[in-house]
């Protein structure tokens, strides 16, 4: 039975791009033919950054597991170190020993930081998380600085802009490599339009556009599929749902956490995107808060085809409805507002 459930994690996580599924499953590489690739977790011992760490392990392209957090680390390296999957783990504890643990890393992702409380709001977390960030960016830069780098610290619509600032400062920016993680609004959206138009998950594809908090979160339920023809209130209900998402699990943990598994599911997702992509396997594509080329924004989340430099191509955002069109003017000024924040964060001395 456990043999049974592993391979099934292991399927779930290696089958799934959420737009290209079928695709990827299809023409995935086996374990044994798959390149050698070294992925860290910035921020392993944390609420996210365990079970992103076990869901890492579990992953048939991670050859090497570096795991980095300024506490606990090396136990949370020695349990994951036990499982018997293909890749080795290495935890590192503490900042004298964070150049090693990014040394000739593929993927770095950083879900370092605090989490968001009751009452607590995206500016609270940005005070808090901002300065975390800036100093592993510059890490990065230093020790990995071709590294594909997948940002889960929130606030994303600001932290994104400060590791783009810090990458320019040292001379390493890379607009194909840096990504923020907004897979995990895309796994919302996807799991409450399917309980409402009563299809499968398994099938259902929904594109999140925009940022990655509150009104910034745009779904386009419009091009879902398979469609449904849902009424508009529950497209608005649907939405509304979507980018609350957050707030309905930390009120649900009573201030006892934020959503810390669906965020490693989701994040550990959008990795297994990356690996697939520097790897060579074609037509994979997720949603990603990315430098921007289709709006007038300097980031915006978009659906976007990865490949061996990272992004491959920014793909545009196809026919909106008038809802969306309207939640799309809408949100534009908190987005601006909250990527500015980073820029003006980062450049402070």
């Amino acid at each position: 039975m456990r043999s049974s459930m592993l391979r099934s994690v292991r399927t779930a996580l290696t089958s799934t791009s959420s737009f290209t599924r079928g695709q990827v499953l299809r023409r995935g590489f086996s374990s044994e033919s798959v390149p050698e690739r070294k992925v860290v977790v910035l921020g392993a011992a944390g609420g996210i950054g365990q079970p992103l760490s076990l869901l890492m392990k579990l992953n048939p392209l991670v050859s090497s597991l570096s795991l980095y957090d300024i506490a606990a680390t090396p136990g949370v390296a020695a349990d994951v170190s036990h499982i018997n999957t293909r890749s080795e783990v290495k935890g590192y504890v503490g900042e004298e020993n964070l150049g090693e643990a990014l040394k000739d890393a593929d993927v770095v992702i950083i879900p370092a930081g605090v989490p968001r409380k009751p009452g607590m709001t995206r500016d609270d977390l940005f005070n808090i998380n901002a300065g975390i960030v800036k100093s592993l960016c510059a890490a990065i830069a230093k020790y990995c600085p071709h590294a594909v780098v997948n940002m889960i610290s929130n606030p994303v619509n600001s932290t994104v802009p400060i590791a783009a600032e810090v990458f320019k400062k040292a001379g390493t920016y890379d607009e194909k490599k840096l990504f923020g993680v907004t897979t995990l609004d895309v796994v919302r959206a996807r799991t409450f339009y399917a309980g409402k138009a009563n299809v499968p998950v398994a099938g259902v594809n929904v594109p999140v556009v925009g940022g990655h908090a509150g009104v910034t979160i745009l779904p386009l339920f419009s091009q879902a599929t398979p469609q449904a023809n849902l009424p508009h209130d529950q497209i608005v209900a649907l939405t509304k749902r979507t980018q609350d998402g957050g707030t309905e699990v930390v009120e649900a943990k009573a201030g006892k956490g934020s959503a810390t598994l669906s965020m490693a599911y989701a994040g550990a997702l959008f990795a297994d995107a990356c690996l697939k992509g520097l790897n060579g396997v074609p037509d994979v594509v997720e949603c990603s808060f990315v430098q921007s080329s289709v709006t007038d924004l300097p980031f915006f989340a978009s659906k976007v085809r990865l490949g061996k430099n990272g992004v491959e191509e920014v793909l545009g955002l196809g026919a909106l409805s008038d809802y969306e069109k309207e939640g799309l003017e809408i949100l534009k000024p908190e987005l601006k507002s909250s990527i500015e924040k980073g820029i003006k964060f980062a450049n402070q001395s």
